[in-house]
């Protein structure tokens, strides 16, 4: 399980560290943000980076215990930027609001049609030789895409981060998986709550699925995002849900997601009715 730092805002430092430490308590190592995170909190770009980073001034030891991830090559009103230059400035800047040396996982955030594979590549390999970058990763790149970077680069990409929910399952179906699995990259699966469609189902298709995911939850005693959370990490590509939740008791039930244990006809139920078809 990782924790997503999309929504992570305010000034509050002492609130914000309970948080992160909620995150550690409940077991999560991994944590994931972005330098894009803030303006849809209505605060600056990279204001997620930078709340965390005075977390790091507050608590420095919080920071040698996490895996942390952040991703770049989006500005604002452009909307992509993966070019070599912006990317190494795009780097130093995320570390200076982080206050820290080094981001454990590197992603490139969506893919920019106007950068070569190549260009990309040899920004990423740059920042990894300087010791800026420990590990590279995509989010939102099709298999073809990652294939593409992955020519060029000087180690392989260790992880996806695509849009992935029983209300969202292209993954399984356009090759993500199956290069996920094959590659042996992980794969960090964003909303995984169908964007609060799982929590309140506003048409016949996701009312399907979470009486589905309701059954599941009453069998195993837990609650419905627990369910919604183990429906994804069930296939064998391991996907890692991103919680996304700011609220310190819905934090300490992240563990309820290893209770359920899916039989392959009641996950494939699920997938069904979010199809809204059964497979052939």
């Amino acid at each position: 399980m990782a924790w997503g730092m999309w929504r992570f805002r305010g000034t509050d430092v002492a609130a914000a560290r309970a948080l992160v430490e909620a995150a550690f308590d409940a077991g999560v190592t991994l944590f994931d943000t972005a330098d894009i995170y803030g303006p849809d909190n209505n605060e600056d770009f990279g204001a997620s980076e930078a709340l965390l980073g005075q977390v790091f001034a507050d608590a420095p030891a919080l920071r040698d215990k996490m895996v942390l991830a952040s991703k770049g090559g989006i500005r604002m009103g452009v909307p992509y930027d993966s070019s070599a230059s912006y990317l190494a400035e795009a780097i130093d800047a995320s570390l200076t609001r982080l206050r820290c040396d080094k981001i454990d996982l590197y992603q490139i955030h969506r893919p920019d049609m106007l950068a070569h594979p190549q260009e990309v590549a040899r920004a990423l390999d740059d920042a990894r030789t300087a010791g800026k970058i420990t590990a590279i990763g995509v989010s939102n790149h099709t298999p073809q895409q990652t294939a593409a970077l992955a020519e060029f680069l000087s180690v392989p990409i260790v992880s996806h981060q695509p849009e992935f929910s029983a209300l969202a399952t292209a993954p399984l179906f356009d090759g993500l998986f199956d290069q996920a699995m094959q590659r042996g990259m992980a794969v960090l699966a964003w909303s995984p709550l169908g964007g609060g469609r799982l929590a309140e189902p506003t048409d016949e298709r996701s009312r399907a699925v979470v009486a589905l995911l309701d059954e599941k939850a009453s069998e195993a005693g837990v609650d419905r995002t627990a369910a919604a959370y183990s429906w994804i990490m069930a296939h064998p590509a391991r996907p890692i849900p991103i919680v996304g939740t700011q609220n310190v008791s819905r934090i300490a039930t992240i563990p309820d997601a290893y209770k359920p244990q899916w039989t392959r006809e009641q996950w494939y139920a699920v997938l069904q009715a979010s199809m809204g078809e059964r497979l052939p």
